[in-house]
């Protein structure tokens, strides 16, 4: 079977302690809108998409951190891709597994359900799927309490996602996040500073 391929390039995310600047500089050369920002995170767009740009303010979890910024604190966090389907993207997760290339976390956010994975020198890349029917809607969801009350988001098993679509699921089951679900575990902190908790 013919691997399948992201359908677009998605977004990409940057790590700064010019969080203000950083937002006036893509503001002004992309003609970008902010469409959810809180003092430690920033989603951006320049078109229909809920978000092109995303921004973490470095400052809030490790202020003054000069010494640290020598070591990647700084710079591009990920990029991201777009699959047409959860079924393409899980598929392309098994294809993955296949290969011993294992996601390193797999998360729904809400406009979007999305694997990382990271390759051999550490450069961090998400695979992803919209969870909604028209852009619209997807930059909605970026007003809304859900993803104010976690602006990180739900993880997921991909194996037991996978094994329920495969047994005829319908996708539709898997794309709401209703908001009263746990933090994740392993971003848990992160998700309390961007919620302001």
């Amino acid at each position: 079977m013919p691997a399948i391929r992201p359908k677009y390039f998605a977004h990409v995310v940057y790590r700064t302690r010019r969080f203000e600047e950083m937002l006036r500089w893509y503001a002004t050369v992309f003609d970008s809108q902010i469409l959810y920002q809180n003092p430690a995170l920033a989603f951006a767009t320049y078109d229909e998409e809920h978000h092109r740009f995303a921004f973490v303010n470095m400052e809030v979890f490790q202020p003054g951190g000069a010494e640290k910024d020598k070591q990647g604190a700084i710079g591009v966090d990920h990029v991201a891709y777009s699959y047409g389907s959860l079924s393409d993207l899980l598929e392309t997760y098994a294809r993955l597994k296949e290969a011993g290339i294992m996601p390193y976390w797999s998360i729904h956010h809400g406009m979007t359900i999305a694997l990382y994975y990271a390759d051999p020198d550490g450069n961090q890349m998400e695979f992803q799927v919209d969870c909604f029917p028209t852009k619209a809607e997807a930059q909605a969801f970026m007003h809304t309490p859900v993803l104010a009350a976690n602006p990180i988001g739900v993880e997921f098993d991909p194996d037991a996602w996978l094994a329920r679509l495969r047994a005829g699921a319908p996708e539709a089951e898997f794309l709401n996040r209703p908001g009263h679900e746990p933090v994740s575990p392993i971003r848990g902190s992160l998700a309390a500073v961007l919620s302001g908790k």
